[in-house]
Protein backbone atom coordinates (compact mmCIF):
# COMPACT_ATOMS: atom_id res chain seq x y z
CA UNK A 1 0.00 0.00 0.00
CA UNK A 2 1.12 3.76 -0.17
CA UNK A 3 1.41 5.58 2.64
CA UNK A 4 3.79 6.74 5.22
CA UNK A 5 4.92 5.12 7.93
CA UNK A 6 2.58 6.13 10.73
CA UNK A 7 -0.16 4.22 8.38
CA UNK A 8 1.82 1.24 8.02
CA UNK A 9 1.77 0.87 11.99
CA UNK A 10 -1.68 1.72 12.62
CA UNK A 11 -3.31 -0.85 15.37
CA UNK A 12 -5.06 -1.21 18.26
CA UNK A 13 -3.90 1.69 20.28
CA UNK A 14 -5.63 3.99 17.28
CA UNK A 15 -8.58 1.51 17.43
CA UNK A 16 -8.61 1.87 21.69
CA UNK A 17 -8.52 5.73 21.23
CA UNK A 18 -11.50 6.21 18.71
CA UNK A 19 -13.91 3.54 20.35
CA UNK A 20 -13.51 6.24 23.16
CA UNK A 21 -14.69 8.82 21.16
CA UNK A 22 -17.15 6.72 19.43
CA UNK A 23 -18.85 5.57 22.79
CA UNK A 24 -18.90 8.58 23.94
CA UNK A 25 -20.70 10.22 21.27
CA UNK A 26 -18.51 13.50 21.26
CA UNK A 27 -17.13 14.21 18.04
CA UNK A 28 -16.40 18.15 18.59
CA UNK A 29 -12.88 19.11 19.85
CA UNK A 30 -15.02 21.37 22.33
CA UNK A 31 -16.48 20.57 25.84
CA UNK A 32 -16.13 19.44 29.19
CA UNK A 33 -13.84 17.08 29.73
CA UNK A 34 -15.69 14.04 32.31
CA UNK A 35 -18.90 16.01 30.78
CA UNK A 36 -21.61 13.97 28.57
CA UNK A 37 -18.55 11.91 27.96
CA UNK A 38 -16.41 14.23 26.45
CA UNK A 39 -12.56 12.88 25.68
CA UNK A 40 -11.21 15.92 24.97
CA UNK A 41 -8.47 13.88 22.85
CA UNK A 42 -7.44 16.77 20.33
CA UNK A 43 -6.74 18.83 23.71
CA UNK A 44 -4.50 15.82 24.79
CA UNK A 45 -2.20 15.90 21.54
CA UNK A 46 -1.35 18.86 21.91
CA UNK A 47 -0.42 18.91 25.16
CA UNK A 48 1.75 15.35 24.56
CA UNK A 49 3.41 16.99 21.52
CA UNK A 50 4.18 20.10 23.10
CA UNK A 51 6.20 18.07 25.42
CA UNK A 52 7.65 15.57 23.33
CA UNK A 53 8.86 17.88 20.37
CA UNK A 54 9.72 21.10 22.69
CA UNK A 55 7.14 23.72 22.35
CA UNK A 56 5.10 25.45 24.46
CA UNK A 57 2.01 25.93 22.80
CA UNK A 58 0.87 23.08 20.07
CA UNK A 59 -2.88 23.27 18.31
CA UNK A 60 -3.81 20.72 16.11
CA UNK A 61 -5.20 21.73 12.52
CA UNK A 62 -7.03 20.32 9.93
CA UNK A 63 -4.08 20.07 7.30
CA UNK A 64 -0.36 20.71 6.95
CA UNK A 65 -1.57 23.24 4.42
CA UNK A 66 -3.71 24.55 7.28
CA UNK A 67 -1.12 24.92 9.51
CA UNK A 68 1.00 26.67 7.11
CA UNK A 69 -1.70 29.60 6.74
CA UNK A 70 -1.76 29.37 10.35
CA UNK A 71 1.75 30.58 10.63
CA UNK A 72 1.73 33.15 8.23
CA UNK A 73 -1.39 34.60 9.48
CA UNK A 74 0.04 34.76 12.96
CA UNK A 75 2.98 36.38 11.34
CA UNK A 76 0.70 39.22 9.69
CA UNK A 77 2.43 38.14 6.43
CA UNK A 78 0.19 39.63 3.64
CA UNK A 79 -0.08 41.50 0.92
CA UNK A 80 2.78 41.93 -1.25
CA UNK A 81 5.19 40.78 1.76
CA UNK A 82 7.98 38.58 0.32
CA UNK A 83 8.61 35.11 1.56
CA UNK A 84 11.53 33.09 0.60
CA UNK A 85 11.14 29.21 -0.27
CA UNK A 86 12.66 26.90 -1.94
CA UNK A 87 11.48 25.11 -5.67
CA UNK A 88 11.51 22.00 -4.15
CA UNK A 89 8.93 21.49 -2.01
CA UNK A 90 5.40 20.05 -1.92
CA UNK A 91 3.27 22.91 -3.79
CA UNK A 92 1.35 23.88 -0.71
CA UNK A 93 4.76 25.30 0.68
CA UNK A 94 4.61 28.00 -2.47
CA UNK A 95 0.59 28.08 -2.86
CA UNK A 96 -0.07 28.95 0.91
CA UNK A 97 2.35 32.09 0.83
CA UNK A 98 0.42 33.05 -2.67
CA UNK A 99 -3.16 32.56 -0.67
CA UNK A 100 -2.53 35.17 1.94
CA UNK A 101 -1.34 37.60 -0.99
CA UNK A 102 2.48 37.82 -0.71
CA UNK A 103 5.03 36.73 -2.98
CA UNK A 104 7.21 33.42 -2.76
CA UNK A 105 10.30 34.33 -3.80
CA UNK A 106 11.64 30.53 -4.97
CA UNK A 107 15.29 29.58 -3.96
CA UNK A 108 17.87 26.93 -4.98
CA UNK A 109 18.07 24.05 -3.34
CA UNK A 110 21.70 22.12 -2.76
CA UNK A 111 22.62 18.32 -2.21
CA UNK A 112 20.89 18.17 0.95
CA UNK A 113 17.30 18.56 -0.78
CA UNK A 114 17.10 21.82 1.05
CA UNK A 115 17.03 25.58 1.12
CA UNK A 116 20.57 25.91 -0.18
CA UNK A 117 21.53 29.10 2.79
CA UNK A 118 24.21 30.25 0.41
CA UNK A 119 21.73 31.27 -1.92
CA UNK A 120 19.51 33.26 0.51
CA UNK A 121 20.75 36.41 1.05
CA UNK A 122 20.76 37.54 -2.74
CA UNK A 123 17.39 37.08 -3.11
CA UNK A 124 16.27 39.33 0.07
CA UNK A 125 14.86 42.95 -0.89
CA UNK A 126 12.94 45.94 1.38
CA UNK A 127 9.80 43.11 1.19
CA UNK A 128 11.43 39.87 2.25
CA UNK A 129 9.13 39.12 6.03
CA UNK A 130 10.48 35.58 6.57
CA UNK A 131 12.71 32.38 5.17
CA UNK A 132 10.18 28.98 4.66
CA UNK A 133 13.06 26.15 5.22
CA UNK A 134 11.11 22.80 4.20
CA UNK A 135 12.88 19.65 6.01
CA UNK A 136 12.20 18.12 2.81
CA UNK A 137 11.73 14.21 2.75
CA UNK A 138 12.82 14.56 6.56
CA UNK A 139 16.18 16.21 6.32
CA UNK A 140 16.58 18.71 8.94
CA UNK A 141 17.77 22.02 7.16
CA UNK A 142 20.86 24.11 7.34
CA UNK A 143 19.45 25.95 10.44
CA UNK A 144 22.40 27.85 12.15
CA UNK A 145 23.20 29.16 8.67
CA UNK A 146 19.52 30.08 7.98
CA UNK A 147 19.10 31.60 12.17
CA UNK A 148 22.41 33.71 10.90
CA UNK A 149 20.75 35.29 7.97
CA UNK A 150 17.50 36.03 9.14
CA UNK A 151 18.52 37.35 13.05
CA UNK A 152 21.18 39.27 10.38
CA UNK A 153 18.36 40.60 8.45
CA UNK A 154 15.62 40.60 10.92
CA UNK A 155 13.01 38.11 8.93
CA UNK A 156 11.12 35.49 10.35
CA UNK A 157 11.49 31.98 10.05
CA UNK A 158 8.45 29.62 9.26
CA UNK A 159 9.79 25.70 9.62
CA UNK A 160 7.53 23.26 7.01
CA UNK A 161 7.89 20.41 8.80
CA UNK A 162 5.50 18.81 7.19
CA UNK A 163 7.41 16.08 5.87
CA UNK A 164 9.47 15.74 8.87
CA UNK A 165 7.61 15.27 12.10
CA UNK A 166 9.83 14.13 15.07
CA UNK A 167 12.90 15.00 13.17
CA UNK A 168 16.02 16.75 14.94
CA UNK A 169 18.97 19.54 14.53
CA UNK A 170 22.00 19.12 17.01
CA UNK A 171 19.52 18.27 19.84
CA UNK A 172 16.69 20.48 18.94
CA UNK A 173 13.21 19.18 17.01
CA UNK A 174 12.73 20.65 13.93
CA UNK A 175 9.96 23.52 14.22
CA UNK A 176 11.24 24.78 17.54
CA UNK A 177 14.44 26.62 15.93
CA UNK A 178 12.70 28.95 13.82
CA UNK A 179 9.89 31.25 15.20
CA UNK A 180 7.04 28.98 14.20
CA UNK A 181 6.83 25.22 13.09
CA UNK A 182 4.11 23.70 10.72
CA UNK A 183 3.68 20.13 10.65
CA UNK A 184 1.71 17.68 8.93
CA UNK A 185 -0.67 14.59 9.67
CA UNK A 186 -1.62 13.76 6.19
CA UNK A 187 -1.84 9.59 5.29
CA UNK A 188 2.26 9.79 3.62
CA UNK A 189 3.49 11.77 6.62
CA UNK A 190 5.54 10.52 9.26
CA UNK A 191 2.63 10.01 11.57
CA UNK A 192 -0.61 10.12 10.48
CA UNK A 193 -4.11 10.89 11.29
CA UNK A 194 -5.26 11.16 7.02
CA UNK A 195 -5.34 14.08 6.75
CA UNK A 196 -4.39 16.52 9.80
CA UNK A 197 -1.73 18.84 11.02
CA UNK A 198 -0.45 21.29 13.97
CA UNK A 199 1.87 24.31 15.08
CA UNK A 200 4.23 24.93 17.31
CA UNK A 201 5.32 27.55 18.90
CA UNK A 202 7.28 29.06 22.60
CA UNK A 203 5.49 32.71 21.58
CA UNK A 204 2.24 33.38 23.46
CA UNK A 205 1.19 36.09 21.08
CA UNK A 206 1.59 34.03 18.06
CA UNK A 207 0.08 30.89 19.77
CA UNK A 208 -2.67 33.07 20.41
CA UNK A 209 -3.25 34.84 16.80
CA UNK A 210 -2.00 31.66 15.03
CA UNK A 211 -4.71 29.54 17.17
CA UNK A 212 -7.12 32.59 16.53
CA UNK A 213 -6.81 32.33 12.52
CA UNK A 214 -7.60 28.10 12.86
CA UNK A 215 -10.74 29.09 14.81
CA UNK A 216 -12.95 31.64 13.69
CA UNK A 217 -10.45 33.93 16.15
CA UNK A 218 -11.36 32.88 19.45
CA UNK A 219 -8.63 32.94 22.28
CA UNK A 220 -6.81 29.23 22.24
CA UNK A 221 -8.23 29.39 26.55
CA UNK A 222 -12.29 28.05 24.91
CA UNK A 223 -13.35 24.75 25.47
CA UNK A 224 -16.90 25.45 24.43
CA UNK A 225 -18.77 28.76 22.85
CA UNK A 226 -17.59 31.76 23.57
CA UNK A 227 -19.31 35.24 23.01
CA UNK A 228 -16.48 37.86 22.10
CA UNK A 229 -13.26 38.62 23.41
CA UNK A 230 -11.50 37.51 19.45
CA UNK A 231 -8.13 38.49 18.61
CA UNK A 232 -7.97 38.06 14.83
CA UNK A 233 -10.73 37.55 11.61
CA UNK A 234 -10.26 33.91 11.57
CA UNK A 235 -11.20 30.64 9.39
CA UNK A 236 -12.20 27.03 10.49
CA UNK A 237 -9.32 24.43 10.33
CA UNK A 238 -10.19 22.54 13.46
CA UNK A 239 -9.23 19.41 13.81
CA UNK A 240 -12.29 16.73 15.04
CA UNK A 241 -12.56 14.38 18.26
CA UNK A 242 -11.98 11.13 15.79
CA UNK A 243 -9.01 12.74 14.00
CA UNK A 244 -7.33 13.73 17.34
CA UNK A 245 -7.92 10.28 18.94
CA UNK A 246 -5.48 8.94 16.26
CA UNK A 247 -3.24 11.38 16.57
CA UNK A 248 -2.96 10.82 20.38
CA UNK A 249 -1.93 6.83 19.44
CA UNK A 250 0.24 7.80 16.86
CA UNK A 251 1.70 10.52 18.36
CA UNK A 252 2.84 7.79 21.30
CA UNK A 253 4.36 6.56 18.89
CA UNK A 254 6.39 8.85 17.08
CA UNK A 255 10.18 8.23 18.65
CA UNK A 256 9.80 4.36 18.04
CA UNK A 257 9.10 5.13 14.50
CA UNK A 258 11.64 6.98 14.07
CA UNK A 259 14.25 4.66 15.54
CA UNK A 260 12.79 1.93 13.67
CA UNK A 261 13.20 3.73 10.30
CA UNK A 262 16.77 4.82 11.11
CA UNK A 263 18.16 1.19 11.52
CA UNK A 264 16.83 0.18 8.57
CA UNK A 265 17.77 2.88 6.34
CA UNK A 266 21.38 2.44 7.77
CA UNK A 267 21.22 -1.27 6.94
CA UNK A 268 19.98 -0.88 3.12
CA UNK A 269 22.25 2.32 2.67
CA UNK A 270 25.08 0.08 4.06
CA UNK A 271 24.74 -2.33 1.09
CA UNK A 272 25.15 0.75 -1.05
CA UNK A 273 28.17 2.46 0.35
CA UNK A 274 31.01 0.63 -2.35
CA UNK A 275 29.35 1.68 -5.93
CA UNK A 276 31.02 3.59 -8.22
CA UNK A 277 29.07 6.50 -9.51
CA UNK A 278 26.61 6.31 -6.56
CA UNK A 279 26.44 8.64 -3.46
CA UNK A 280 23.67 9.66 -1.33
CA UNK A 281 22.25 13.48 -0.70
CA UNK A 282 23.67 14.68 2.24
CA UNK A 283 22.01 14.36 5.59
CA UNK A 284 22.19 17.77 7.77
CA UNK A 285 21.70 16.12 11.00
CA UNK A 286 21.77 12.52 12.04
CA UNK A 287 18.35 13.51 13.50
CA UNK A 288 16.55 13.24 10.70
CA UNK A 289 13.60 10.99 9.97
CA UNK A 290 15.26 8.54 7.46
CA UNK A 291 11.90 8.08 5.89
CA UNK A 292 13.73 7.77 2.43
CA UNK A 293 16.97 6.95 1.13
CA UNK A 294 18.01 9.20 -1.78
CA UNK A 295 20.49 7.86 -4.17
CA UNK A 296 22.74 10.43 -5.97
CA UNK A 297 24.38 9.75 -9.10
CA UNK A 298 27.36 11.35 -11.27
CA UNK A 299 25.15 12.02 -14.16
CA UNK A 300 21.69 12.50 -15.72
CA UNK A 301 21.96 10.05 -17.93
CA UNK A 302 23.07 7.42 -14.90
CA UNK A 303 19.82 8.20 -12.78
CA UNK A 304 17.57 8.16 -15.96
CA UNK A 305 19.21 5.04 -17.21
CA UNK A 306 18.50 3.12 -13.54
CA UNK A 307 14.73 4.56 -12.87
CA UNK A 308 13.96 3.11 -16.60
CA UNK A 309 14.88 -0.71 -15.41
CA UNK A 310 13.88 -0.03 -11.51
CA UNK A 311 10.40 0.99 -13.10
CA UNK A 312 10.55 4.74 -11.20
CA UNK A 313 11.82 8.05 -11.75
CA UNK A 314 14.06 10.80 -11.13
CA UNK A 315 12.86 13.13 -8.53
CA UNK A 316 12.32 15.71 -11.00
CA UNK A 317 9.46 13.75 -12.21
CA UNK A 318 7.76 13.84 -9.18
CA UNK A 319 5.06 15.96 -9.73
CA UNK A 320 3.86 18.72 -6.99
CA UNK A 321 6.78 18.38 -5.41
CA UNK A 322 9.06 20.59 -8.12
CA UNK A 323 8.73 23.65 -9.04
CA UNK A 324 9.31 22.93 -12.98
CA UNK A 325 5.84 20.85 -12.62
CA UNK A 326 3.61 23.32 -10.60
CA UNK A 327 1.54 24.51 -13.82
CA UNK A 328 -0.62 26.45 -11.62
CA UNK A 329 2.11 28.72 -10.21
CA UNK A 330 4.20 28.86 -13.92
CA UNK A 331 0.97 30.33 -15.26
CA UNK A 332 0.63 34.07 -14.49
CA UNK A 333 -3.22 33.32 -15.70
CA UNK A 334 -3.97 31.47 -12.45
CA UNK A 335 -3.05 34.01 -10.28
CA UNK A 336 -5.98 36.48 -9.53
CA UNK A 337 -5.54 40.00 -11.13
CA UNK A 338 -5.57 41.68 -7.50
CA UNK A 339 -2.75 39.56 -6.39
CA UNK A 340 0.37 41.50 -6.09
CA UNK A 341 2.15 39.00 -8.20
CA UNK A 342 1.25 41.44 -10.95
CA UNK A 343 2.15 44.44 -9.33
CA UNK A 344 5.71 42.97 -8.61
CA UNK A 345 8.74 42.08 -11.25
CA UNK A 346 9.24 38.39 -10.15
CA UNK A 347 8.86 35.96 -12.71
CA UNK A 348 8.16 32.14 -12.24
CA UNK A 349 9.14 29.88 -15.14
CA UNK A 350 10.45 26.48 -15.99
CA UNK A 351 14.54 26.13 -15.45
CA UNK A 352 15.08 29.17 -13.35
CA UNK A 353 16.77 27.27 -10.69
CA UNK A 354 19.73 25.60 -12.53
CA UNK A 355 21.07 23.87 -9.57
CA UNK A 356 18.17 22.43 -8.11
CA UNK A 357 17.09 21.11 -11.72
CA UNK A 358 20.59 19.55 -11.96
CA UNK A 359 20.48 17.95 -8.25
CA UNK A 360 16.25 16.66 -8.92
CA UNK A 361 17.89 14.73 -12.49
CA UNK A 362 20.56 13.52 -10.64
CA UNK A 363 18.37 12.23 -7.74
CA UNK A 364 16.15 8.85 -7.06
CA UNK A 365 14.30 8.06 -4.11
CA UNK A 366 14.14 5.13 -2.67
CA UNK A 367 11.25 4.45 -0.07
CA UNK A 368 12.21 3.15 3.86
CA UNK A 369 9.08 4.92 5.17
CA UNK A 370 7.32 6.88 2.95
CA UNK A 371 5.89 4.57 -0.26
CA UNK A 372 4.73 7.48 -2.25
CA UNK A 373 4.72 7.54 -6.38
CA UNK A 374 4.18 11.13 -5.77
CA UNK A 375 7.54 11.57 -4.14
CA UNK A 376 8.78 8.92 -6.65
CA UNK A 377 9.39 6.83 -4.31
CA UNK A 378 7.03 3.78 -5.29
CA UNK A 379 10.43 1.36 -4.72
CA UNK A 380 11.86 0.46 -2.06
CA UNK A 381 10.88 -0.77 1.85
CA UNK A 382 8.39 -0.03 4.35
CA UNK A 383 8.92 0.28 8.11
CA UNK A 384 7.56 -3.56 8.22
CA UNK A 385 10.26 -4.79 5.77
CA UNK A 386 12.26 -7.73 7.20
CA UNK A 387 15.90 -8.09 7.02
CA UNK A 388 15.93 -10.63 4.45
CA UNK A 389 13.46 -7.77 2.24
CA UNK A 390 15.64 -5.49 2.84
CA UNK A 391 18.81 -6.98 1.47
CA UNK A 392 17.06 -8.29 -1.17
CA UNK A 393 16.21 -4.79 -2.34
CA UNK A 394 20.07 -3.85 -1.83
CA UNK A 395 21.09 -6.66 -4.20
CA UNK A 396 18.41 -5.94 -7.12
CA UNK A 397 20.09 -1.97 -6.96
CA UNK A 398 23.09 -3.32 -7.15
CA UNK A 399 22.30 -5.37 -9.89
CA UNK A 400 20.70 -2.76 -11.76
CA UNK A 401 23.65 -0.33 -11.39
CA UNK A 402 25.82 -3.31 -12.30
CA UNK A 403 23.79 -3.45 -15.88
CA UNK A 404 23.73 -0.15 -16.64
Amino acid sequence: MAGGPGSYVFGEEEKKELMDVINAHALFRYGTPGVDGFQAKVATFEKEMAERLGHKHVFATSSGTGSLMCCLAALGIGMGDEVIVPGYTFIASISTIAMMNAVPVLAEIDESLTIDPTKIEALITPKTKAIMPVHMLGNPCDMDAIMAIANKHNLYVIEDCCQAVGASYKGKRVGTIGTMGAYSLNVFKTITTGDGGFVGTSDDDLYERGFGFHDQGHKPSRMGVEVGNRSIVGMNMRMNELSGAVAVAQGRKLDGILETLREKKALLKSQLQDIPGLGFRRINDPGECATLLTLLFDTQEMAAKFCEKAGTAPIARSGWHVYNNMEQILDKKTWTDAHPFHQCDRTYAKHMLPATDDILERAVNISIGVVDKGLGSGTGININSSEEEIMAVAKNIREIIASL
